[in-house]
């Protein structure tokens, strides 16, 4: 097949072409703007588009599919080629579904922790020999890609709650249909799609609803609204409810216990324990004891950018994480206390995402920063200028967070000079983004900290 991806520079969309390419279709694809590690894997493999920008000619009837990336717009001029030519339109999670109808579907949902989730699950699944394919929003050691399509019988997806396509609104897990669904949490994020906490539950209802018949539901209790929600659940869908595991720490490192067997893991944090326990039963869903499934899991180092250590030495440690909705802001600064409770922690959080810039939806990060010993708030007012949104009142943000020692820096060099104007002995570091800090690199900050 003859297959164009329309924004190929998408963190997905570039591995799913990457994995098309491998399995011998002719990909092509345009976008206006790619960045690394995407641009560096599509040149790999010879189909890193040649000119930046979006080229209609490149849309022809020899053209069997377009795969639109959320990325593009409504009047993308290579979309309305595909359009005038008749030529079928997928948004890749409804490519993904049509390749999957006769596949044993599982969908990790929930507003935080899928990624880790369908890590760990496509972790021990890897470890076990088992055969599936997947979609997964972070790159995994062990795996070439984000993406695989085969004829494997089994594929387990990561269900993202935001917007399929330009011209498809629904949200991207509400075309997975799953035999087996697990629900990690839902706490309001993507305001700009979803503008009250009520429409955004409502997405998780109509996820649950479209679980296959006599399918499997996993759902965090710990959580109140995901409790509240799943006792609406239709009555043929097996429920199985998760909180935190038995767990100890000693000298740094998190033991689990299931059945009395303890097995110490190299994740930590009780979001983490929660994420393991989910994944416990997906797995046992899927015919693996857990005992199995804890022989396993004990080698699993964490998914990219999840409380993922980039140094350390005996009295410091510098993590990144993907951290940045209030609920996981609290949750990760809980984990690296925990963890190190005789360590200050100085926790830096970049506000990057729409929801995060905007002044009404700051309220919503009142005390998510409040273990933190010392609280960093970042943003740049690039940012602001690409969404189109007005400056920040920095005295709103103190009282947002409910921290008036909150330190807020607008450049990368007054971060900088902060960072190291500390002495890093029994402290550790802690960046949050789905950004990245304007493109920060983060070993090159550790070895000027001289951490590890």
């Amino acid at each position: 097949m003859n297959i164009h991806f329309i924004a190929i520079g998408g963190a997905v969309m570039h591995n799913m072409a990457i994995a098309m390419h491998n399995s011998g279709q002719r990909v092509t694809g345009s976008d206006d703007e790619i960045f690394e590690p995407a641009k560096s894997r599509l040149a790999a493999c010879d189909i890193l588009p040649q000119d930046i920008g979006w080229h209609p000619e490149k849309i022809t009837n020899k053209t069997d599919a377009v795969i639109l990336g959320m990325h593009a717009r409504e009047d993308n001029p290579e979309l309305l080629q595909a359009e005038r030519l008749g030529i079928r339109i997928y948004s890749f999670p409804e490519y993904i579904y049509e390749q999957s109808k006769n596949k044993t579907r599982v969908v990790i949902g929930g507003s935080h922790g899928k990624t880790t989730i369908t890590a760990m699950v496509m972790h021990v699944l890897h470890n076990l020999g088992r055969d599936f394919d997947y979609m997964v929003g972070a790159q995994l050691e062990g795996f070439q890609t984000m993406f695989r399509l085969s004829d494997a019988p089994v594929i387990i997806l990561e269900g993202d709650e935001y917007l399929t396509s330009p011209i498809d609104r629904r949200p991207k897990f509400h075309l997975y249909k799953p035999h087996i669904a697990l629900i990690s949490g839902i706490a309001w994020d993507h305001i700009n799609v979803f503008p009250t906490f009520d429409i955004y539950v409502d997405q998780f209802r109509i996820f649950m609803n479209l679980i296959e018949p006599d399918g499997t539901l996993i759902y965090c209790q710990s959580d109140e609204q995901v409790n509240a929600l799943c006792v609406e659940a239709r009555s043929d869908i097996q429920l199985k409810p998760y909180s935190v595991p038995k767990y100890a720490i000693n000298n740094g490192v998190t033991t689990v216990v299931f059945d009395d067997i303890a097995t110490e893991i190299m994740v930590f944090g009780k979001h983490n324990l929660m994420n393991l326990n989910g994944a416990r039963l997906i797995c046992e869903s899927l015919h693996i004891p857990t005992d199995v499934f804890m022989k396993s899991i004990a080698t699993f180092k964490g998914a990219a950018k999840r409380l993922e250590l980039i140094s350390k030495n005996d009295s410091a440690a510098l993590y990144k994480d993907f951290a940045h909705s209030p609920s996981k802001l609290k949750a990760t600064i809980q984990a690296a206390k925990e963890q190190y409770p005789d360590r200050m922690l100085v926790a830096c959080m970049e506000l990057h995402t729409y929801s995060s810039l905007n002044s009404d939806f700051l309220q919503q990060y009142k005390d998510a920063m409040q273990q933190a010993d010392i609280a960093v708030v970042y943003y740049s007012s690039h940012a602001l200028e690409l969404k189109k949104m007005p400056p920040l009142d920095h005295r709103v943000l103190m009282e947002s967070f409910g921290r008036k020692d909150l330190l807020v820096f607008t450049h990368q060099t007054e971060l900088l000079r902060f960072l190291n104007a500390n002495a890093w002995e029994q402290k550790n570091l802690l960046m949050m983004s789905s950004g990245g800090f304007d493109n920060l690199d983060f070993y090159a900050l550790a070895k000027a900290l001289q951490i590890g």
